[in-house]
């Protein structure tokens, strides 16, 4: 079953992070879930702590669903960093 939460809830996260970030048109729903799923591990090991808030791992809540967003935003910003940097050399 837990496997099943982070696909849905990876896929979602990612949806949503990708629409934030006007990535949407340049990845896929395979992709958006590994985002979702990545940034929902980064969100829960970096910003979990420091806002007191569980990961999806703990349960399907409103903050661990902004925990996980955050993350994959992170994450698609650092992406978005270094294939900026890869077009300029």
């Amino acid at each position: 079953m837990g496997i099943i939460v982070w696909l849905i809830m990876g896929g979602l996260v990612g949806w949503i992070a990708s629409m934030i970030m006007g990535t949407s048109g340049q990845q896929g729903i395979i992709l958006n879930v590994v985002v979702g799923i990545v940034g929902a591990m980064i969100g829960g090991f970096l910003i979990g702590p420091l806002l007191g808030a569980g990961s999806i791992n703990d349960g399907i809540t409103i903050m661990s669903f902004i925990v996980s967003l955050i993350g994959a935003i992170i994450l698609l910003a650092i992406l978005s960093l270094f294939q900026r940097g890869r077009k300029r050399g």
